[in-house]
């Protein structure tokens, strides 16, 4: 079932404005939510292999990480990142496409963003051992997985967005971006900072 488009009629001037918000919220919106969901990944796997988590770290000026305390199973903990942050947002927007077609577009939109972000995080990281890749390496993982994962997971979110111009207002025949989206987008990224502001602190 395709993502349903937000049609409006020939006389009908959209504004600018919510599709201009909307554009500059959902970026840093992905940006925070593919790192909380990428760190659910190193989370869930440390304590589903009798680890213990000691500290997370998400805020909004700092690229996220999990400390752990005890980790029996490196090697699956450090996969489980990219893992989940790659799997769960899909299954997200297979969901949302159901129950919300209207606003699939901006589900997919995340999905996408994640498989880019992750795939390019375990492409790069592994040229220079750092991050999660690094760890990989360290335990035994070698470096044709994660290339392997990159070259699965980057054209597959380009794949994704391909197509979603129109649904964000930028094309020759954009569809309107309603102010409710766009103020939503922004009402979520200002409470995603708020609450790692406040966590943090």
């Amino acid at each position: 079932m395709p993502d349903v488009p937000s049609h409006r009629t020939p006389e009908q001037t959209p504004s600018d404005w919510p599709r201009y918000l909307l554009a500059f919220t959902i970026l840093p919106l992905c940006w925070l939510g593919m790192q909380a969901v990428h760190e659910l990944g190193h989370v869930l796997a440390a304590v589903l292999t009798g680890g213990k988590v000691a500290h997370v770290v998400l805020h909004p000026l700092t690229i996220s990480r999990t400390d752990l305390a005890i980790n029996p199973s490196p090697l699956i903990t450090a996969w489980a990142g990219p893992l989940v942050g790659t799997v769960l947002p899909v299954i997200a927007w297979l969901v949302v496409r159901r129950i919300a077609p209207g606003s699939a577009h901006l589900a997919r939109f995340f999905a996408g963003f994640c498989l880019i972000a992750n795939g390019a995080y375990l492409a790069a990281g592994s040229l220079s051992r750092i991050g999660d890749s690094g760890e990989i390496l360290r335990q035994g993982g070698n470096v044709w997985s994660q290339w392997m994962f990159a070259i699965a997971t980057v054209p597959l979110g380009f794949r994704l967005w391909h197509g979603l111009g129109p649904r964000f207002g930028f094309s020759e025949q954009p569809d309107n971006v309603t102010a409710t989206t766009a103020v939503s987008c922004a009402v979520a990224l200002l409470v995603v900072v708020t609450v790692e502001l406040l966590c943090s602190a």
